[in-house]
């Protein structure tokens, strides 16, 4: 055993000068017991037991052994730096906060962007209002006997100077449904609505200027998208296409009376 009571600094009879990993030991001990009486853990967002049976902060990324370990880093410098930060960033997003930030926010967020050389990137927290109203046409090209789908999106209450986005999207993409190779998705979103999807047939679209166009009109706040699918090979026949409505007596295409916003593809001879 160690001798305690010849230390220099000690007293007769008493234990001795405590050395410094004494010293650690009872001031977690200390921070422990103030962590129980001040923390419940049932209710910190950042407590969370592992399938070791181990304990992790999801805030500092580190490990501990028990539930006292996990107190006593609570109460340390990383963890109160980290929370810090944490509200300083909270309140960034925020979207009815105009107070300015206090000087420890402020603090927070310079240390935060000098440990990683980047300035903190926040994400905007907007809030949705629902989703808009619109309808759904199937329309055949007379010309070329494609099938295609015309989409009419209302917006009566979009963001200024804000315009819909569409794009198409596999099935694999999405973590809605269980993906499907025979769908794909056409997803159409503009603030502060919610993000809208259509679940199509997986067939090639035709990317035609003439085929594939949008239009948003800015006085009636509607947003209208229409495209076509490819058709098939066994479709493509010169017998099948020339006996088709919309096809001259050479063979040639004439205008496409549904696209009203570009000019027609080809005129007759």
């Amino acid at each position: 055993m160690a001798d305690r009571q010849n230390r220099v600094g000690s007293k007769i009879g008493s234990a001795g000068v405590a050395g410094s990993s004494e010293s650690n030991v009872d001031r977690r001990e200390r921070l422990r017991k103030l962590a129980l009486e001040t923390i419940d853990l049932a209710k910190d967002p950042y407590f969370m037991r592992n399938h070791l049976g181990s304990y992790e902060c999801k805030l500092c990324l580190t490990l501990h052994t028990n539930e006292g370990s996990y107190l006593a880093h609570t109460q340390g410098k990383k963890h109160q730096t980290n929370l810090g930060r944490r509200a300083a960033k909270d309140a960034m997003e925020r979207p009815d906060s105009m107070a300015p930030l206090t000087a420890q926010q402020q603090q927070a967020l310079k240390t935060g962007a000098n440990a990683t050389g980047t300035a903190p990137s926040f994400k905007r927290n907007i809030i949705k209002i629902g989703r808009p109203g619109y309808k759904v046409t199937k329309v055949r090209d007379p010309a070329s006997r494609q099938v295609g789908m015309l989409f009419e999106i209302a917006y009566p209450e979009i963001a200024q100077d804000v315009e819909p986005r569409y794009r198409f999207m596999s099935a694999y993409e999405q973590q809605v449904q269980a993906p499907n190779k025979a769908y794909q998705y056409l997803v159409i979103a503009a603030e502060p609505y919610e993000t809208i999807a259509f679940k199509v047939q997986s067939r090639d679209i035709d990317r035609a200027e003439e085929k594939l166009w949008s239009h948003w009109d800015v006085d009636q706040k509607t947003f209208t998208l229409q495209f076509f699918f490819k058709n098939d090979q066994r479709m493509l026949s010169s017998s099948r296409m020339e006996s088709a409505p919309g096809y001259g007596t050479s063979g040639t295409q004439m205008a496409n009376p549904l696209n009203p916003f570009h000019a027609p593809m080809r005129t007759a001879a």
